[in-house]
């Protein structure tokens, strides 16, 4: 990615405040920085926002919301910002963590009061590593659902949005002050807008392979299944102005990517009773620690190929998912009354059999497995059983450009860059630089948390 000089740069127009990426982060800052009087230009290289917000499921953490309390749930951001960092191994910046627990239920109360976004929150089940019911989302549970909103309230507020356009070069100074964008149009034609302040939403580099050879070489033949405009565009603009990274090895894989259709199967056919066996009918793996450590383990299977295993009732909690209603409609998912009957469908051995009775003898005895998995307390499985073939996935990228809670872009000395601000998938998020440190929710919490953040900050500079 290129950085023109400011000295060369004439803009044709500018803005105070222009955002690069109309994903959920983009469109919360530019909905903060415009209730906060700024005027707003957002820049998006498709030809409506979509992004890794839409291929996602649409479900944010936060702790004590007024959809937990009214349900009678227990929460607090003390106890949410404790199982980020636990399962992160207190790797990420602690007051970043601090920051996304505390603002997450405030921007969520937010978004519904100023924006009618219609929140509720999941209480049927609860993804791995949270200690409370702590998942919002709209009606469909789908993340289209959620982009869709934040376009139309973008509209309804009079942020400017730019589509079909792809942010090729940044102009700036010698001292990393940002003077504008050079923009490219489908036609070949180029347009220079100036700024004031520069805010980059432009996600992470999931859909750059020479990135992720570098950074994430086990992944590098996995199934990308985010977006193809994350191509790091932020964090080389960033380098090349002297910004900081950090845990660009961090990232979001999941293991129930179905084969060969490419929907999402969410885990909580996993977290509710289910169980994973490869191709020879046999489990590899501990279920209960999360989809995203998930993805490697199921890759390593022979074929990259692996089979989530779950009944009826789980399958009913499931539904509520609007990529798992597209799986059963299209088909893919098997059902059969008996364990052999369903190894039949699957075309694997018999050892199949012995596998599922093994599990639901470890459920009847509340034991643990050899892969540490604690099965006190898990459902049994009842006939009708399902299967479903899956595959591990890259989703997107969790390190990046290292930010303030208030979304300034920070030098390697922790000074900030002059006008520079980043959100989402830009910014290094609280993941740690592992796959297993991503706690459920993790990506849109720090794009909505940091979007909002970065949103007032560019709209005070």
């Amino acid at each position: 990615m290129t950085v023109l000089s400011a000295a060369h740069f004439t803009p044709d127009i500018t803005f105070p405040v222009v955002i690069v990426g109309a994903g959920a982060a983009g469109l919360i800052a530019a909905l903060a920085a415009t209730e906060a009087g700024a005027e707003v230009l957002v820049i998006e290289r498709d030809p409506i926002p979509t992004g890794s917000t839409a291929l996602s499921a649409g479900l944010i953490p936060a702790a004590n919301t007024r959809w937990q309390r009214a349900l009678g749930i227990s929460d607090t951001p003390e106890d949410f910002a404790a199982d980020i960092l636990a399962k992160a191994h207190h790797t990420p910046d602690a007051a970043l963590v601090d920051m996304v627990s505390r603002e997450a239920a405030p921007a969520l109360e937010w978004l519904a009061d100023r924006h009618n976004l219609a929140f509720s929150v999941l209480a049927d089940f609860r993804y791995p590593g949270h200690s409370a019911c702590r998942m919002h989302g709209l009606p469909s549970r789908a993340g289209t659902e959620l982009i869709a909103a934040l376009r139309e309230a973008c509209e309804n507020a009079g942020v400017t949005l730019l589509c079909n356009a792809r942010v090729t070069a940044l102009a700036a100074s010698a001292q990393s002050r940002i003077h504008g964008v050079r923009v490219l149009r489908p036609d070949g034609s180029q347009e220079n807008i100036g700024c004031e302040t520069l805010v980059l939403a432009c996600n992470g580099y999931g859909g750059n392979p020479d990135l992720v050879a570098r950074h994430l070489p086990h992944m590098s033949q996995a199934l990308y299944f985010g977006h193809p405009g994350n191509t790091g565009d932020a964090v080389l603009w960033g380098e090349a102005l002297g910004a900081a990274t950090r845990h660009l090895s961090g990232h979001q894989g999941h293991g129930s990517v179905a084969h060969p259709i490419g929907i999402l199967i969410t885990w909580a056919t996993m977290t509710e009773g289910g169980f994973q066996v490869n191709t020879g009918g046999q489990r590899f793996h501990n279920e209960s620690l999360g989809y995203s450590e998930a993805a490697a383990a199921v890759l390593a299977q022979p074929g990259g190929i692996a089979w989530s295993i779950f009944d009826s009732r789980i399958a009913a909690i499931a539904r509520q998912f609007e990529d798992f209603r597209q799986a059963e409609a299209q088909g893919i998912l098997l059902r059969a009354d008996t364990p052999r009957g369903l190894a039949h469908l699957m075309k694997l051995p018999d050892v199949f059999v012995e596998t599922l009775q093994e599990v639901e003898r470890l459920k009847a005895a509340r034991g643990r497995d050899a892969h540490g998995r604690n099965f006190d307390g898990v459902p049994p499985l009842q006939p009708p059983y399902h299967a479903v073939r899956v595959t591990g996935a890259l989703f997107h990228t969790q390190g990046g450009l290292v930010v303030s809670p208030e979304g300034r872009v920070l030098r390697p000395d922790g000074t900030p860059l002059p006008n520079l601000l980043a959100a989402g998938g830009a910014a290094c998020g609280v993941s740690g630089a592992e796959a297993s440190g991503y706690l459920s929710g993790n990506g849109l919490l720090t794009a909505v948390t940091l979007g909002r953040q970065a949103g007032r900050t560019a709209a005070s500079q």
